[in-house]
């Protein structure tokens, strides 16, 4: 049996490979062949770590969202501001980069297959019921700090989650009318839509340096 370090590396190593394979094929083309070979191990190594094709699935979409907020940690930590912080996870999320778009094209498989699937659908509550508890977290606070001008922090927060969601997608599906530069600039005219005037030149000066 492999050492607990060991065991928890191959187990990331597998996940990673499968959200690759999910955005390359599709979550319903996946086998557990395409994963092993993406990982470099066996269908035997695969089933040792997961019962059943669906719950290496499940736990890939639960692993894309975990590693997409730890890739943004920086951004809640070192961002005091929460108009710098709200242009910077804009500016992490416009699906620009191979890891970027392989996470969103995670996300929109988990969303396309939910739609039939009550479990997917429980899953999809949890993980972006705590995605959109971090953005409302960071509007919270502008609003605190006087930065903000919004009545329902929760409205504002789903509306700039449905512009990001949306504008996405459009990149994704290849739109020559919604390019990342485009969302980004759609996303930050929101942002500053619902900003105190006196404080979006600070705003402005931070919101540049996410990567």
């Amino acid at each position: 049996m492999p050492r607990p370090s060991v065991e928890a590396e191959r187990r990331e190593q597998i996940l990673q490979a499968t959200c690759e394979a999910i955005a390359e094929l599709g979550f319903r083309a996946v086998r557990i062949a395409d994963v092993a070979s993406r990982a470099g191990v066996s269908n035997g190594t695969i089933h040792y770590y997961f019962d059943s094709k669906d719950a290496l699935l499940h736990a890939a979409f639960q692993f894309n969202f975990e590693h997409s907020l730890e890739r943004r940690r920086w951004i809640m930590e070192k961002s005091d501001v929460p108009l710098v912080r709200l242009h910077r996870l804009v500016e992490s999320y416009l699906p620009a980069g191979p890891e970027t778009i392989t996470a969103w094209r995670v996300w929109v498989e988990l969303w396309a297959s939910a739609l039939g699937n009550v479990e997917l659908q429980e899953l999809n509550d949890t993980v972006y019921g705590e995605w959109r508890g971090v953005v409302r977290e960071t509007v919270e606070a502008g609003v605190e700090q006087g930065a903000l001008r919004v009545k329902d922090p929760g409205a504002a927060t789903d509306m700039l989650l449905g512009l990001l969601d949306g504008l996405a997608i459009q990149v994704l599906t290849g739109s020559t009318l919604m390019t990342p530069t485009r969302m980004r600039a759609v996303c930050d005219d929101f942002i500053d839509a619902i900003t105190v005037d006196k404080h979006r030149v600070a705003s402005t000066a931070g919101k540049r340096t996410a990567k």
